[in-house]
C-alpha cells in the first residue's frame, strides 16, 4: 500500500506542479503528439546540441496521466544523450508491456509510478503520448 501511495503522490505532483509544462523560447526540433481516443494533445519540444538533450518543455493539455508523464519523461531526459533517451523509451514501453525487471524498473526512476498503468489499458495511450512523441522526434 506504500508504494501505490508513493506513486500516487508522484503522479499528482507531476500533474499539478509540472516543471517542464511551458512555451520554449529556443528548440532545435518540435512535434505535436495526439491521443484521438480521449483527445489528450501535448507539444513537445527539444533542445539538442551535440546529440544532447539540453532542455525540453512541453504544451497542451490532457488528463492527469499524460501531462505527469510528459514531464516525469522530460525530467528523465534532460542532460542525456539522444541515444540514452531513445534507450529509456524502449524500457519505458517494455515496462508498461509488464515486461521489465526491477532493475530496468529503476533506471526509470520516477517513470517507474507508471508501471501498473498496463492493468487500465484505457490510460496505456495516455501514459505513453509524451514517450511516444519523443521518440519519433529523435528516432533516425
Amino acid at each position: 500500500m506504500a508504494n501505490e501511495t508513493f506513486y500516487s503522490e508522484v503522479l499528482t505532483d507531476h500533474n499539478m506542479h509540472p516543471v517542464h509544462k511551458h512555451e520554449m523560447s529556443v528548440c532545435t526540433c518540435s512535434r505535436e503528439g495526439i491521443n484521438p481516443s480521449c483527445g489528450d494533445d501535448i507539444v513537445l519540444n527539444l533542445n539538442i546540441e551535440n546529440g544532447v538533450i539540453k532542455d525540453g518543455s512541453f504544451t497542451g493539455s490532457g488528463c492527469a496521466i499524460s501531462q505527469a508523464s510528459a514531464d516525469i519523461m522530460l525530467d528523465l531526459v534532460i542532460g542525456r544523450t539522444v541515444d540514452e533517451a531513445e534507450r529509456l523509451h524502449e524500457l519505458f514501453m517494455k515496462m508498461i508491456r509488464g515486461e521489465c525487471s526491477e532493475e530496468e524498473i529503476d533506471e526509470l526512476e520516477e517513470a517507474g509510478a507508471l508501471r501498473d498503468i498496463s492493468h487500465m489499458p484505457a490510460r496505456v495511450k495516455c501514459a505513453v503520448l509524451g514517450w511516444r512523441t519523443m521518440s519519433e522526434m529523435i528516432s533516425r
